[in-house]
């Protein structure tokens, strides 16, 4: 395993992350054990969560789940693992029902962090990540208290989700006036067939010293041998994603046998190749699917190869501005 550091501190984690959305849904205890096991021995130091995974994941949600974190928690303490761990979770949705379970308020941060704390059986969290943008919480309130949780020692780093150029350079600008370290990573999805925060969210965290850390980076299995999938009756969600796609995917899975790399390995090492990234986080549902993973980290492309991705999967045209004016 290689490791790199998060954005611009001194923390080094690997440069697959370990991503757990499954745990407590698709992937029971047993299964979510075996996962992380195979995950630590290859090297993996860094694992994500958020205190909503562990069901399903749908924009309307009630209220989450926190069964993810549970089963990471009993990971950790029986495998006296956590000082060896990178531990990342995120806040933001709905934990219960009342109108403060949920955002960005001080009140919410506060309860989010005590609460998952418990459910991981741990006293800090490594990196903290707002899960989504609050567009009516004021960053003075936010930062005095993500400041707080960092005084406690109960968090050391904080991370964003989702957040538009503008929210993190807007974010980053409050934390210097305030003489605090700020944003160190932002999780944004980004995959070969969803380039778009090449346009503004990768410079400004390469201009601010934020790590980029990719979510979804098989979008969904479109890039992790869809038609193989297709062909086994395993079409589900992805046949829509496959019928628009059909003539890329032809063309980018030939490309793939041509390597003799399997797609998702492909799209993974791509990913790693833009200096900006951090770690992409990857969602194996079993020990198989995490090995078959691993291969991405010591996959080298050539400029040529980068150069035929970029006409199969091109992005947005370049970065702002000039990807729009002169």
């Amino acid at each position: 395993m290689q490791y790199v550091h998060l954005g611009r501190t001194g923390l080094k984690v690997s440069r697959l992350g370990l991503g757990t959305m499954n745990f407590g849904d698709v992937s029971d205890e047993k299964a979510s054990f075996a996962i992380m096991d195979a995950a630590f021995e290859a090297g993996i130091n860094f694992i994500d969560t958020a205190d909503v995974y562990g069901g399903p994941q749908r924009p309307d949600i009630e209220r989450g789940y926190g069964r993810s974190e549970e089963i990471i928690g009993r990971w950790m303490h029986e495998r006296q693992a956590r000082d060896k761990i990178v531990l990342a979770t995120k806040l933001f949705q709905p934990m219960g029902y009342g109108p403060n379970d949920r955002r960005l308020s001080a009140y919410h941060i506060r309860k989010a962090c005590e609460d998952s704390l418990r459910r991981l059986k741990t006293d800090r969290i490594d990196l903290y990540q707002m899960h989504h943008i609050d567009r009516f919480t004021p960053w003075e309130e936010i930062w005095q208290a993500f400041e707080l949780l960092v005084r406690q020692g109960k968090v050391l780093y904080v991370g964003s989700s989702n957040f538009a150029a503008w929210h993190i350079a807007v974010a980053q600008g409050a934390a210097n006036a305030r003489h605090f370290l700020g944003l160190v990573s932002e999780q944004s999805l980004y995959n070969l067939a969803n380039r778009i925060i090449e346009l503004e969210v990768v410079p400004a965290c390469r201009h601010l010293g934020v790590g980029v850390i990719p979510w979804s980076p098989l979008a969904g299995g479109l890039l992790a041998d869809a038609f193989g999938k297709a062909a086994q009756g395993r079409r589900g969600a992805l046949a829509d994603a496959i019928e628009r796609h059909r003539p890329q995917l032809e063309a980018y899975e030939a490309l793939c046998r041509e390597l003799g790399e399997h797609p998702s390995d492909v799209a993974l090492a791509w990913l790693l190749h833009n200096p900006a990234v951090t770690a992409p986080i990857i969602g194996p549902r079993t020990k198989e699917q995490l090995a078959a993973n691993l291969r991405a980290v010591d996959i080298s492309l050539s400029s040529e190869v980068l150069r035929r991705l970029d006409e199969i999967w091109p992005g947005p045209g370049g970065e702002a501005p000039e990807a729009y004016a002169w």
